[in-house]
């Protein structure tokens, strides 16, 4: 079975497809670094939806999603904006844990699992 990655770097690809299943690297976002959660967690499902449509899905076919809070205070903040987002009906399981980010300027990281469409 082939293997396709989709923005491919020197540590990391943003994305890797195997099979029928899509894996997304943990995101964050680089525009509204340092901006509020709500504005982080905006720009991260964006880039979400723009990974998925490249590699054939979309956001309702989003298996699991972690999300990383560097301060699970913020976690109505960021739900107010997932919760606006996700599609009824096709919610993924998901987990929010709450950890150290790779720099304090990033305030939400979110990796995903999801099928082709």
């Amino acid at each position: 079975m082939s293997i396709q990655r989709i923005g491919v770097g020197p540590r990391m690809s943003a994305a890797v497809i195997h099979g029928d299943t899509i894996y997304l690297a943990g995101q964050v976002a680089d525009k509204a670094a340092g901006a509020s959660v709500a504005e982080q967690t905006r720009e991260i499902l964006s880039i979400i939806d723009g990974l998925l449509a490249e590699a054939g899905s979309d956001k309702t076919h989003i298996l699991s999603a972690t999300i990383y809070l560097p301060d699970i205070a913020t976690f109505a903040e960021m739900n107010a904006v997932w919760d606006g987002w996700v599609v009824k009906g096709h919610t993924p399981a998901r987990a929010t844990v709450e950890a150290k980010l790779a720099a304090p300027k990033y305030t939400v990281e979110i990796a995903c699992i999801a099928a082709k469409a």
